[in-house]
């Protein structure tokens, strides 16, 4: 698998999975504070599902490719759960080269 296409699935899937809990955040509010409409949670709860899914299976892909070590794994792994902690962490991994293309490839 070509390293420089993990490095752009990764940075994408990371922005998609911060965006998808941001449109089901939306959405709960709007069910259950002003309890008007429960559409958003409709729509982006199996968005944010899939896109879950996408970024955990990226994720260990990547981790796989670009040789990363169990710990930084294993962050990557856990920044699917918090709201917004995967753009956090692909910001994290592009600072730190966890995100540069190694030289073999």
């Amino acid at each position: 698998m070509n390293p420089r296409t993990v490095v752009l699935a990764f940075r994408a899937v990371a922005v998609a999975e911060a965006l998808s809990w941001v449109g089901l955040l939306a959405g709960m509010y709007v069910k259950y504070v002003p309890q008007t409409s429960e559409a958003g949670v409709q729509f982006f709860g199996p968005v944010h599902g899939a896109v879950f899914v996408a970024y955990v299976l990226v994720a260990l892909v990547a981790a796989r490719v670009l040789g990363w070590s169990r710990w930084t794994t294993l962050l990557a792994l856990a920044a699917s759960i918090p709201p917004l902690a995967t753009v956090v962490l692909e910001r994290w991994a592009g600072r730190t080269g966890r995100l540069r293309v190694p030289a073999r490839a």
